[in-house]
């Protein structure tokens, strides 16, 4: 029997994800060449704020990636009132969330870098980001409970639009914030901070507005805040608690990940920083199929059709696959002219350009790997999908730490643990999903 989620149900999941993942990494690629041009410091102070930023609000985008999944659970049951009251109550717990961290932040930001960073110099450039970046928490959360709503729906061309709006801010301020243009200050690394908070806050306005004007807020119930339910906060964080650990984990150690490189020196931090925002695009097709395959997955299951689980996932793997190798091949051919784009620096490009060719294997791993967990993810075994993690995350920094520390190994060889990493992701998540112990989980 054929899966009932057609190739294009799937593609009309995806693809508006995709676009939204494509103009979120023009931010990204934007922030990493204009702060290219400030120099080595900028780009390593960058990289180490910007992951110290990523890594905190992996807690909301954990929590928002547990509610998307009761969401498509509730919309696949056609239950469609309770998505409301999931939707207020997740909204409420990310606020609470924002001004934790950013109290933390505010209070204690500097002396947690300075406890991790070396290099004074990168350390107070760090500083010097976070302290901007941190006040978009608030919006980065709500723009998080946003997508749950709509991709658990099944309504991702918002996403794009929404995105498309923060990418047009975002490089406007950058241009004018970072070197003092269209009459703005020249705020350097600050600026680029700066830019990305006002470009999260537009973005937040466009959700809104899309929202009051588009959707039958009456049908869904949704922005009530009538009555507050201990139960129901309760099983969202049954279900986001080990999201919210599993992507802290993982940005966490990846921000350990350029904390090691750091002590390799400021040229391999700096050609690292590029590295990633090249990374981040090679992987823009994954990020899309990965939330249809965790919405779709737990979409089926709410239906009962169960045994669709794996038809589903193999026709999303086919999709996904095919379009990882379409980038990666175009990638490969040109990794001299893609690490230009950031710097005129040829010690750097010449550094860059071995890890080029290392991350266009990993990403074809990573997007096999990607898609299966988040087949784990989608069934409600959140549990399960955070021990994967952890134990692939624990391995993953034990072999950058030994060929870093015992072996003194090259960056280009440091890099390569993103192979080990994806090869193990999508063996230990296809062997689970075979399993079946997921049959019968609920959210």
């Amino acid at each position: 029997m054929n899966s009932s989620i057609s190739y294009k149900r799937i593609w009309a999941i995806a693809y508006p994800i995709i676009i939204g993942s494509i103009a979120q990494n023009i931010i990204n690629v934007t922030d990493t060449a204009f702060i290219g041009q400030l120099g080595e410091i900028s780009l390593g102070g960058g990289a180490i704020g910007g992951l110290f930023y990523m890594t905190l609000i992996m807690f909301g985008w954990g929590f928002g990636i547990g509610t998307q999944i009761v969401v498509a659970r509730r919309f696949g049951e056609g239950a469609f009132r309770p998505i409301g009251r999931t939707v207020d109550h997740g909204y409420l717990f990310l606020m609470l969330l924002a001004l934790l961290i950013f109290t933390v932040v505010k209070l204690f930001g500097y002396d947690i870098l300075n406890l991790i960073v070396d290099s004074d110099a990168i350390k107070h450039a760090s500083s010097e980001f976070i302290q901007y970046r941190i006040w978009g928490i608030f919006f980065a959360h709500t723009n998080f409970i946003f997508r749950a709503f709509y991709i658990g729906i099944g309504k991702t061309k918002v996403i794009t639009l929404t995105t498309l709006v923060m990418v047009a801010v975002n490089v406007f301020q950058d241009y004018g914030l970072i070197f003092g243009n269209f009459g703005l200050p020249a705020m350097g690394i600050s600026g680029a901070a700066l830019a990305s908070v006002i470009a999260e806050i537009t973005c937040s306005v466009a959700f809104l507005i899309f929202t009051v004007s588009k959707i039958p807020r009456d049908r869904y119930r949704l922005f009530k805040f009538r009555v507050f339910s201990p139960r129901l906060l309760l099983r969202l964080l049954r279900i986001s608690t080990p999201m919210m650990l599993q992507n802290f984990f993982a940005f966490g150690v990846w921000f350990v990940f350029f904390l090691i490189i750091e002590k390799m020196g400021e040229s391999e931090l700096a050609v690292s920083n590029i590295v990633r925002s090249i990374y981040v695009i090679l992987m823009v097709p994954i990020m899309g199929f990965a939330s249809a395959t965790n919405t779709l997955v737990s979409y089926v299951i709410g239906k009962g059709d169960v045994d669709d689980v794996m038809r589903i996932i193999k026709k999303i793997l086919l999709m996904s696959t095919s379009s990882v190798l379409l980038i990666v091949g175009t990638c490969a051919l040109i990794p001299e002219k893609l690490l230009s784009i950031y710097t005129s620096d040829q010690h750097l490009i010449d550094m860059g350009i071995p890890i080029i060719y290392i991350i266009s294997f990993s990403s074809v791993m990573l997007g096999i790997g990607n898609i299966l967990f988040s087949g784990v993810s989608g069934t409600g075994k959140t549990n399960v999908s955070l021990i994967i993690e952890i134990g692939l995350l624990s391995i993953y920094l034990a072999f950058t730490a030994v060929v870093v520390i015992v072996f003194a190994a090259p960056v280009e060889v440091v890099w390569g643990v993103e192979l080990v990493y994806g090869g193990l992701l999508s063996i230990t998540s296809y062997l689970y999903l075979r399993s079946k112990k997921w049959v019968g989980s609920s959210v």
